[in-house]
């Protein structure tokens, strides 16, 4: 089953809903980066709730989610649009630890002695951030009190990744649901969400057993929902060569002088999908020269 969101109203419209299968673009994720298991599972978490939070959104956008909780993985980054693509990565790959109930200690891994950032570029305003404090490293909870604390929007998230023994991704997934204006005031369809949440399997186990996306929904709403937008998600880097460039011309005149009087091959790699890109003696000449040029230009 190839990787997607679905989006529904729910509940008369008082709710919106977003569920979304991850597996593959989180499997991608911890083959490019190595992560052990525990690691895996709180970037795949982070995945998964950005890419859901990217398509809450239209047009040409870019959101940039930091997590760092002060635990042992360092920080999470990860990047994505309203299109269903995603990346990221993690500050130590090789960590690993679980619970007394042999479950993936997550919260551990992150810690909960920090914040989450959430940067927006909707391309057409100033970009601007803002954050919330962690509250367990769970990822989960914190995206749920993030949409509380920061955009005032009642929130239940739920994520989940499944690692095997191999440490490749058995299932990956998650939904949130969101209380649309009104929706607050009417106890007893609270009431009957939070019943409803309640009595769900974790997400990790509906992934593992197959349920789709609409499923998933499905046993959110009981069938009280109304399907509106289907999105096919992936794994994307939008890295290149002179992207890169870019970022060694913002070095200064100085820095990139020392480069040149070095005459050595410079290797620059990605955060992201870490693929690497060479500049020669000479293209760090042709940068060097046209930082140059830039000051003359100031």
């Amino acid at each position: 089953m190839n990787d997607y969101l679905v989006k529904a109203y729910a509940f008369d419209g008082m709710a919106r809903i977003y569920a979304a299968k991850t597996t593959n673009l989180v499997n991608e994720a911890r083959k490019i980066h190595g992560t052990w298991p525990a690691a895996t599972a709180a970037l795949g978490r982070v995945l998964t709730g950005s890419v859901i939070m990217g398509a809450m959104y239209k047009g040409d956008i870019a959101l940039t989610i930091r997590i760092d909780g002060g635990g042992p993985i360092g920080g999470i980054v990860v990047t994505t649009n309203a299109n269903g693509e995603v990346r990221g990565y993690v500050g130590n790959p090789e960590v690993h630890a679980s619970t007394n109930e042999d479950k993936l200690a997550v919260g551990y891994v992150v810690g909960k002695d920090g914040f989450m950032h959430v940067t927006k570029d909707l391309k057409v305003r100033d970009i601007f951030t803002s954050s919330s404090a962690l509250q367990t490293g769970e990822i989960g909870d914190d995206f749920a009190y993030y949409f509380v604390i920061s955009e005032q929007i009642p929130s239940s998230v739920g994520l989940g990744v499944l690692v095997k023994e191999d440490n490749s991704v058995m299932a990956s997934g998650g939904f949130i649901l969101q209380l649309l204006p009104g929706a607050q005031k009417k106890t007893d369809l609270v009431d009957q969400i939070e019943a409803n949440i309640k009595a769900l399997l974790p997400v990790s186990e509906m992934i593992k057993r197959e349920y789709s996306p609409e499923r998933i929904i499905e046993e959110i709403t009981k069938g009280n929902h109304q399907i509106v937008e289907t999105l096919p998600l992936k794994w994307a880097c939008d890295c290149d060569k002179d992207r890169f460039a870019r970022g060694l011309l913002s070095l200064g005149v100085k820095e990139l002088e020392e480069m040149v009087n070095e005459n050595k091959t410079i290797e620059t790699e990605c955060h992201f999908c870490r693929k690497k890109y060479q500049f020669e003696p000479n293209e760090i000449q042709k940068i060097y020269e046209a930082a140059k040029v830039n000051i003359k230009d100031v």
